[in-house]
């Protein structure tokens, strides 16, 4: 099913959503053009006109296939359902939109293709640069054409890139007190679709994930794990896009990276 026509044919679908429905509102939003779903959480015009435009060019490409996107399932949750028994496209049509409202980067599209759950293919588009990641299972991972494989920042301590942002008082402290000390602890781009190439290319050692939605994290964790990293649940089980109300995921630029954070976060919660 991962064949290069299918790569190219996402591709292009992804790339004419950016160009059309996401940089003409790059910086000129107006206050109109932005909404509240949640506290700290937007939704802009933007989001909404590439989604339907992803939605309907990816249902055309592959018919037998549902499609699972962001917006929809904040209009009617039960769409989540679809990933548990179907093939499904998944769909974050515009990842870091805090950003983007703000008029600034990082912010990209994603798009994932899962099978009951296991995913098979992965799609990262960086929309302003527009370097473009993609993964098949199986297959390797791959930045604008060329095949890659997960480097390490080679730092001592290494680099971690950790948010707080959705934990608790005592679980930020916790972070503080027993993670910090190992790690060189940088802020997160707040863009699945740049942390996840961050992992890859050098510039992250590691990273941890609270929530662990599909749209944020099938491309992501797909490409990571096929460019030789690892993303993986804290207790070793592997990421799948209809584990959704699992919270928690680790990534890392190497398997010994992760292994090795693995270790601190099992002690602490002991």
């Amino acid at each position: 099913m991962m064949t290069p026509a299918l790569h190219a044919a996402v591709e292009t679908i992804m790339r004419e959503a950016s160009d059309r429905a996401i940089l003409p509102h790059y910086q000129s939003l107006a206050a109109s053009e932005i909404d509240n779903k949640a506290i700290d959480d937007l939704v802009t015009v933007a989001d909404r006109e590439a989604e339907a435009m992803l939605t309907e060019r990816l249902a055309a490409l592959l018919p037998e296939a549902a499609v699972v996107g962001e917006e929809a399932v904040f209009e009617d949750a039960s769409v989540m359902e679809r990933l548990k028994d179907r093939l499904c496209w998944i769909v974050d049509p515009l990842d870091g939109t805090n950003n983007f409202a703000a008029g600034k980067p990082p912010f990209g599209v994603l798009v994932a293709l899962a099978d009951k759950g296991e995913i098979l293919g992965g799609w990262i588009l960086d929309c302003l640069s527009g370097r473009f990641c993609k993964a098949g299972l199986g297959t390797g991972a791959w930045i604008d054409g060329e095949r890659i494989s997960a480097r390490t920042t080679g730092d001592e301590p290494p680099v971690a890139a950790i948010s707080t942002l959705f934990l608790d008082p005592e679980a930020r402290e916790k972070v503080r007190a027993h993670i910090a000390p190992h790690y060189r602890l940088v802020d997160i781009p707040r863009c699945a679709a740049e942390q996840y190439p961050r992992l890859v290319t050098g510039v992250n050692d590691l990273s941890v994930f609270n929530r662990t939605l599909p749209w944020d994290h099938a491309a992501g964790v797909l490409f990571l794990n096929e460019a030789g990293g690892k993303a993986a649940r804290p207790d070793g089980s592997p990421y799948r896009a209809d584990e959704y109300e699992r919270r928690d995921l680790i990534g890392a630029a190497s398997p010994a990276l992760w292994d090795a954070f693995a270790q601190i976060v099992a002690q602490i919660e002991q």
